[in-house]
């Protein structure tokens, strides 16, 4: 969500985009229910013309927004200002130059799957309670209070990122919630001691009922070795050709259904927006060498990088793949929007995922390399009957970046405080 409002930050010229981190947190929280309000883009693709088909129900948003005129929150407009973060227009925030399509829930599953948010609240948690952390600098400590504002305490009064409440408080047991039933898959690491009190097992699944989508992983593996299969015959003009598209229409079928069957009525709609906007701050944390990461010594050239060297200050640390995450969690979102709308109605459509020369294959075959990397499986051997059998000698992961080895000055850690 921030992404977005990132973008139009760069787009101004007159500050960086990571320039959204130093915005009053009262602001943005206004500023997201101006885009709720205002509702997402449509993709215009079938069944429905004009109705965004990943909301579950077209009236979703008006139903849940605040009163006329709306797109502003009860609580006032934004005021945010691309020019000035820390200015207040008294007008509603900056709009977007067409309505915003935020996030699948699949990119905060992906991204959260990197150990980000507990690493993050470990840094707030340590910055609040003492000072095994030396932050220095105001745009730094204006991070902290803004993070801890807008993502570890009870959210404004009837802010659409309001998800919990004393029937579910709290918000790590919310999203393993809304992935648990989206896709039928659990975070990898466990929610953490300080949620131990409010749901850290595994009781919370009970109450899902027959809303899950357990086969959803295994689809969407089954997709992904699909397409290899038809990337990999795209040339053959003689002999056999095992490429299926009717298969791969099919699963695509599969999949839109499964996703739009849990959100009918608009369900996981709110849920889905809070996930992707606590993510999204996160990602655009680690997108630079902002004021928190500096204050950290944390300075490198890519997300995952940062996150690791913050992670080893806290006594964290990352999942072992998470440059793979920060990298498929945007495209598998990009993925999953267009199916969920329909975009592969057809045999012909579904083709496409693997014929080259187009964008849409190019992100196909970047997807396939990057889950294989991720998650051990090999999607692109062929299977024969019911086994998949060994395919080529190609690597199962993606060549590793060089290892952090540079000595790195390890903030002063009290006595009692975890190095």
């Amino acid at each position: 969500m921030f992404n977005l409002l990132a973008d139009v930050f760069q787009a101004g010229g007159v500050v960086p985009r990571t320039a959204v981190l130093e915005v009053h947190p009262a602001q943005l929280s206004r500023w997201l229910d101006e885009v709720w309000g205002a509702g997402p883009a449509n993709i215009p693709l079938p069944p429905v013309p004009g109705v965004p088909p990943y909301l579950g129900a077209p009236n979703i948003i008006p139903a849940l927004d605040s009163p006329p005129p709306g797109n502003v929150s009860l609580a006032g407009p934004s005021g945010i200002s691309p020019a000035n973060p820390a200015a207040f227009t008294n007008l509603a925030g900056p709009g977007l130059v067409t309505p915003p399509v935020w996030h699948h829930l699949s990119y905060a599953y992906l991204l959260e799957n990197t150990g980000v948010v507990e690493i993050f609240a470990e840094v707030v948690r340590r910055a609040a309670m003492g000072e095994t952390l030396d932050i220095q600098g105001n745009q730094a400590v204006q991070w902290l209070r803004g993070t801890e504002e807008l993502f570890f305490r009870d959210p404004a009064a009837y802010s659409i990122t309001g998800v919990t409440s004393q029937l579910r408080p709290e918000a790590r047991v919310v999203r393993r919630n809304a992935y648990w039933r989206m896709f039928g898959m659990d975070l990898a690491h466990p929610i953490g001691p300080r949620g131990a009190a409010n749901g850290s097992g595994q009781e919370w699944k009970q109450h899902t009922g027959n809303g899950v989508n357990t086969t959803f992983r295994e689809k969407w593996a089954e997709l992904l070795r699909q397409v290899w299969l038809g990337y990999e015959n795209r040339n053959n003009a003689v002999g056999s050709n095992a490429t299926d598209d009717a298969y791969l229409h099919l699963l695509c079928d599969s999949l839109r259904d499964m996703m739009n069957m849990r959100r009918r009525g608009g369900f996981l709609a709110r849920e889905e927006f809070a996930s992707v906007t606590l993510l999204s701050w996160f990602e655009l944390t680690l997108s630079a060498d902002t004021p928190i990461v500096v204050a950290l010594n944390a300075q490198a050239t890519s997300a995952a990088d940062r996150l690791a060297l913050i992670a080893r200050q806290v006594g964290m640390n990352p999942a072992p793949r998470s440059r793979e995450l920060f990298e498929l969690a945007e495209l598998v979102s990009i993925l999953l929007r267009v199916v969920e709308a329909g975009a592969f109605g057809n045999p012909a459509l579904a083709a496409t995922l693997y014929i080259p020369g187009t964008a849409l294959a190019t992100t196909m075959n970047r997807i396939v390399d990057l889950w294989q990397s991720a998650t051990g499986e090999r999607v692109k051997d062929r299977p024969v009957g019911n086994v998949v059998t060994a395919g080529p000698a190609q690597p199962l992961r993606i060549p590793a970046s060089q290892p952090l080895t540079v000595p790195r000055l390890v903030p002063r850690t009290a006595t009692g405080g975890r190095s």
